[in-house]
């Protein structure tokens, strides 16, 4: 793999507060998960986490870029994927909502056992916001 489409629902896109990390290259369009998943913001921190629970919640929407495997693995060590309460990476289907075009694309998502303990702060209708962004806290701040 020399690079890879990943879509970014959260801190991830541009103009949000990790879009820092995200040495990707955008897809022009507006993209939204085939699927639904809920949508929540987690903790002291108010992170965005799309939980894997495919068929509950919402379309997600979000932004595509097209990485280097350098910016993905610097992405994967963002959302702490080795770690036991990180996201994990998927494969999902979304669709460009002008084109209709559907892509196969990366993903971070939450597995919905780590719910168990977590304090949701809110639920979202499928759409991390500038105002919700507000709210969020950076682990390394």
């Amino acid at each position: 793999m020399t690079t890879a489409n990943i879509f970014v629902f959260g801190t991830l896109k541009e103009g949000f507060p990790n879009y820092s990390v995200n040495n990707g290259s955008r897809i022009p369009g507006e993209f939204v998960t085939i699927n639904q998943y809920p949508l929540y913001l987690v903790g002291e921190r108010y992170s965005p986490w799309l939980v894997l629970d495919e068929g509950c919640g919402f379309p997600v929407k979000g932004q595509v870029f097209q990485v280097s495997k350098q910016a993905l693995a610097d992405m994967d060590a963002l959302e702490r994927i080795d770690e036991p309460d990180g996201y994990r990476r998927i494969e999902l289907d979304v669709v460009d909502l002008a084109t209709q075009q559907t892509l196969t694309v990366f993903a971070y998502g939450k597995p919905k056992q780590q719910l168990e303990h977590a304090l949701i702060q809110s639920e979202l209708a499928g759409d991390y916001t500038l105002d919700d962004a507000l709210k969020y806290r950076s682990r390394y701040a």
